[in-house]
C-alpha cells in the first residue's frame, strides 16, 4: 500500500500551448507499472479551456464542481456540470474547459500507451469556443 499525502504534490499551471486562460493542475496520481493509469484534478477559470487534443486509450472526465464546456471534433459543444461523467474514445480529438462566466473543476483519468496519455493539437480559438 502506498499513501500519497495531500498537499505533498505541487500543484501547477496549465501549460500555455495546451491551455487557453488560466488553469491549474492537481496531481492524484501515476499508477506505476504495470498498470497505465494518471490521473489530475484540473481547474479553469472562466473561459479557461484545454487546446484540441486526442488520447491512445480515450479519457474520462468527472466534473467535480462548477459549469463547464466540452466539444468533440464536428459535433456540437455540450454543457457539463457538476457530477457529470464525460467519456472520450480513444484517439477522439476533443477540448474541455470552464463556461464564459463560471469555473469549472474535473478529475481526468487516463491511461498510458507505450508511456503517453495525449496529443496536443492545435488552441481551440475564441469563435470555436464562443459557437
Amino acid at each position: 500500500m502506498k499513501i500519497k499525502r495531500c498537499g505533498l504534490q505541487p500543484s501547477g499551471k496549465g501549460p500555455k500551448n495546451e491551455f487557453t486562460g488560466a488553469a491549474r493542475i492537481d496531481p492524484l496520481f501515476d499508477a506505476p507499472d504495470p498498470a497505465r493509469a494518471l490521473t489530475v484534478s484540473v481547474t479553469f477559470e472562466p473561459g479557461a479551456r484545454t487546446a484540441w487534443h486526442t488520447h491512445p486509450l480515450g479519457q474520462t472526465l468527472i466534473v467535480t464542481s462548477g459549469f463547464g464546456r466540452a466539444q468533440r471534433w464536428g459535433g456540437p459543444i455540450d454543457e457539463i456540470r457538476s457530477g457529470d461523467v464525460i467519456w472520450f474514445a480513444p484517439g477522439e480529438k476533443h477540448w474541455h474547459g470552464a463556461s464564459q462566466t463560471t469555473a469549472m473543476t474535473h478529475i481526468a483519468i487516463q491511461e498510458k500507451l507505450d508511456g503517453k496519455t495525449v496529443d496536443w493539437m492545435e488552441q481551440v480559438s475564441d469563435e470555436q469556443y464562443g459557437a
